[in-house]
């Protein structure tokens, strides 16, 4: 059957499959073993044979020896007709020789005249070799019976004038002796493979020792462990792969390092960044709350005044409109100065700051905000802390009343021995976190991840366009937070 190559690469494909599977280990030890199997039955197959050859060759030379003797020591019997000496001479035939089985005499006309077979001559077996009738030369030939092969000899007697001299001769003798250098051979090979198997496992253990110490390495490497090192072992192939796995964990950990510092300068450069942001913006607050607010207070003072002072209507009435284009303006600068930094936050913290901002975004925007506070002490959360988590919550609905199109805002904001949660949902419109992360209108999203890292902890968007955003911020607190203190449930509507 012809196998087509397509089928050729895939059964060897899926050999390689499976072999490849195996530990470098059990391949050399596979290997090596079978290797020695197969030489060593190889071995044993040859011998066999080459003793099965040879030992029939003396067999049939052993049997035509015997069957000689037994014709030259039969002629002069048979002349005086002798046949008690040849019934004598065919038992000491079968006595002296293991391997006889029969012997027997047959004359001129074909009859036999003396056997060894007590219960009768077996019918079939005088014709059985081809020199039965006229035998001038001996004749060997291969009878199969019930005990197996039998090598009858047939020698003419007296160059066939007298008879034909005629023995069996068993393969017992050779069988045995096969049988008994094959199971030699057999346990020389289970010897030799043993010893073979503890040879193999001493040079694997030898070759896969440092492999298996680069594989640990490397493993605790992709984990983030860059320290460490292996031993290089001798100065061959896998010494310098040794080497070279040190000189990269090495210059990994130098990256790492590096990485690592400029993380931490990033971090350093973008807090100070943010605290000088947060005190512009109180700075801001605090000059359009006293100044400017005070200057269209006074504004507005003066207007009053002028109109209680002055009887024209056509004054009085462009005083009020001033007076009341000074009034928006103060409400807006007063709203101003609360979104750039609430004093509430710093005088009563986060809760009452998260209370007015969203009172003051509901009023604003016309959205239900909902708001849960749960497990929150009744000390101070550290005012980054606070600053932060504010600001994350002020950006989101920000983003919620600019894009979202929502009717509902969910606010809640948990507290637990270990760290504190935000979570904010609507059910807007939603986007695509991945492609929406480069719109213009999603840039506060990385301010609110940023702010959330500088605090050690992760901000989390789970948005699908159609079915509304989901905010969640995670933060640890400081230890000094983490012991028991008193603990309040609120709901804000």
């Amino acid at each position: 059957m012809i196998v087509s190559a397509p089928r050729l690469q895939k059964l060897a494909s899926r050999f390689w499959a499976i072999a490849g599977a195996v530990s470098v280990r059990t391949k050399i030890l596979g290997i090596v073993l079978g290797l020695m199997l197969l030489l060593s039955l190889g071995a044993t197959f040859q011998v066999r044979v080459l003793l099965e050859q040879t030992l029939r060759s003396l067999l049939k030379e052993q049997s035509l020896s015997i069957a000689n003797d037994l014709s030259a020591r039969s002629t002069d019997l048979i002349l005086v007709n002798d046949i008690y000496g040849l019934h004598r001479l065919l038992q000491d035939t079968l006595q002296n020789h293991a391997d006889v089985r029969y012997a027997f005499i047959v004359d001129r006309e074909g009859q036999v005249i003396a056997h060894t077979f007590g219960e009768g001559f077996p019918a079939g077996l005088l014709s059985a070799n081809g020199c039965a009738d006229d035998c001038t030369h001996h004749s060997t030939v291969a009878l199969a019976t019930t005990e197996g092969r039998i090598w009858d000899t047939a020698v003419p007697i007296f160059e066939g004038r007298a008879g034909t001299a005629r023995i069996g001769l068993s393969e017992d003798s050779l069988w045995r002796a096969v049988t008994t250098v094959t199971a030699q051979l057999l346990m020389t090979t289970v010897l030799v493979a043993v010893v073979g198997i503890l040879a193999a496992s001493a040079l694997t253990w030898v070759l896969t020792r440092p492999i298996k110490a680069l594989v640990n390495a490397t493993r605790a490497v992709g984990q983030g462990d860059l320290s460490q090192r292996v031993e290089r072992w001798a100065n061959d192939e896998i010494g310098e792969l040794a080497e070279a796995f040190n000189a990269m964990t090495a210059q990994l950990a130098q990256a790492e390092q590096a990485r690592a510092e400029r993380d931490r300068l990033r971090a350093q450069l973008l807090e100070q960044v943010m605290a000088a942001q947060e005190e512009e913006r109180r700075r801001i607050a605090r000059e359009l709350h006293d100044e400017t607010g005070q200057a269209i207070t006074t504004l507005m003072v003066g207007l009053r005044t002028l109109m209680d002072e002055c009887p024209s209507p056509a004054i009085q009435s462009q005083a009020e409109e001033l007076r009341a284009v000074a009034a928006g303006t103060l409400e807006g600068v007063r709203n101003l100065a609360l979104e750039l930094r609430p004093s509430v936050l710093d005088d009563m913290g986060l809760v009452a700051a998260l209370e007015r901002y969203v009172a003051e975004y509901r009023r604003r925007h016309r959205l239900e905000v909902d708001v849960a506070v749960h497990g929150l002490a009744k000390e101070r959360l550290p005012a980054p802390v606070e600053t932060a988590l504010y600001r994350i919550v002020q950006e989101s609905l920000t983003n919620i009343a600019r894009h979202a199109r929502a009717s509902t805002v969910s606010v809640l904001l948990e507290q637990s021995p270990d760290h504190i949660r935000v979570i904010v949902e609507d059910d807007g419109c939603g986007f695509d976190p991945q492609t929406g992360r480069g719109e213009t209108h999603h840039l506060g999203l990385y301010g609110m991840q940023e702010r959330a890292e500088l605090l050690g902890g992760t901000l989390t968007i789970e948005s699908t366009p159609g079915l509304g955003t989901s905010i969640f911020v995670e933060v640890p607190l400081p230890p000094f937070r983490k012991a028991g203190s008193e603990v309040r449930e609120g709901r804000y509507g």
